[in-house]
């Protein structure tokens, strides 16, 4: 996997979880029994189906995500993994990360995942302050967050483990005591997000009845810079907007989505991104786990949809990832998702006043967005692709 060939992916969602927190808009769900063996039996054939369709190509990276897929069985991963290996040539160096929250029972179980063939754990950890954990609606605390991530470092070569800012009333000298914590104890990795309030969610209500404010904007930005101060000077520079990593621990899969690559998505409500027939083509399975199981059940797969993306969306989709990593869209990666070159394919005033203004950069490797541009990237794409 490199730059130039960004990989080729399998996302496995798993959508349960034992409690639905207030600012996750992500389609995960609480019930009171999941019946396991039903679910493994779906998942494999729907990994059947997509293997059908993408005879051939080499597995870079199988990520679980969720939900929480921690909750599954130990025994159903492995059976996932089997599966993948069965049906498609896996690279040697295959990555297979797992989604965990930090609860006890799920990290007790940590070990039993690296058997199963899991090689990568991200853990749900979002704050190390007991106040911000129930703030956010988590159900562990900082001393089981500690504890899992601990679990972590003895049972995987590579773990990761997320964490939230611009929390209400947060200080850039709390964050900062925070940030030391989590790189005492992190891996070459860390995933940090700044808070924001999504539709259909708890946070979103609050936030409409006046009973729940973010920081400012100016506010915000100070902690993000101070994040990405903090990080890079302890050897996990950004290299992408959220995503910190040591040289060579970044996340494949991920990698894969950011520089356009092919994936499949089983399971509800997943995403794919699949090349072939001379195009590129958007999967979507049914959204709703009762309903993906049954369509699952009746024929095999629950794709509800599977769109061609023409050349404008391509482009479109190409910049809104690529330009989340530092490195940027390369000129050859740009040329191959639209067939076009950069200046041919965007609005030669809207990039010259970027490039001017100090948002992005366009050279002989490509167009990447700045450090400037990356805080702002919202605002960069909407005048770009206007």
């Amino acid at each position: 996997m490199t730059a130039r060939d960004p990989g080729f992916g399998v996302y496995i969602h798993w959508p349960f979880c034992l409690a639905k927190c207030p600012y996750c808009d992500f389609n995960s769900h609480v019930r009171e029994a999941v019946d396991e063996a039903r679910w493994r039996g779906a998942l494999l054939a729907e990994l059947d189906h997509y293997a059908a369709e993408t005879p051939g190509r080499t597995v870079t990276s199988v990520f679980f995500g969720g939900g929480t897929p921690s909750l599954m069985a130990p025994e159903t991963a492995a059976a996932l993994i089997e599966r993948v290996r069965a049906r498609w040539p896996a690279a040697p160096d295959l990555e297979v990360t797992l989604e965990a929250n930090p609860g006890a029972s799920e990290a007790a179980r940590f070990a039993a995942f690296r058997a199963a063939g899991v090689n990568r754990l991200s853990i749900g950890v979002q704050a190390l302050d007991d106040a911000a954990l129930r703030f956010l609606g988590r159900i562990h605390g900082k001393a089981e967050a500690i504890a899992a991530v601990e679990r972590a470092r003895t049972a995987f070569d590579r773990y990761s483990f997320d964490l939230i800012y611009a929390r209400p009333g947060q200080s850039v000298a709390a964050w900062r005591t925070e940030l030391d914590a989590a790189l005492a104890m992190s891996g070459g990795h860390l995933s940090v997000y700044q808070l924001t309030i999504e539709p259909g969610t708890a946070f979103h209500t609050a936030a409409r009845l006046g009973k729940l404010a973010l920081p400012d904007e100016e506010d915000a930005a100070t902690l993000y810079e101070t994040t990405q101060e903090r990080l890079a000077a302890a050897g996990l520079p950004a290299y992408e907007i959220s995503n910190h990593a040591a040289p060579g621990q970044e996340s494949r899969h991920n990698l894969t989505y950011w520089r356009y690559g092919d994936y499949v998505g089983v399971g509800p409500g997943a995403h794919g991104r699949l090349s072939g027939h001379g195009g590129k083509a958007a999967t979507r399975q049914i959204r709703l786990p009762e309903a993906w199981l049954k369509a699952v059940e009746e024929r095999g797969h629950a794709s509800e949809a599977v769109e061609p993306i023409d050349a404008e969306r391509r482009r479109d989709e190409l910049l809104m990832m690529g330009l989340r990593l530092s490195e940027g869209v390369t000129r050859a990666r740009f040329a191959a998702a639209t067939g076009a070159t950069i200046e041919d394919a965007l609005d030669a005033d809207a990039l010259g006043r970027l490039v001017e203004g100090g948002f992005l950069v366009l050279d002989d490797a490509g167009l990447r967005a700045t450090a400037a541009g990356r805080q702002r990237l919202n605002a960069v794409l909407a005048a770009l692709l206007a």
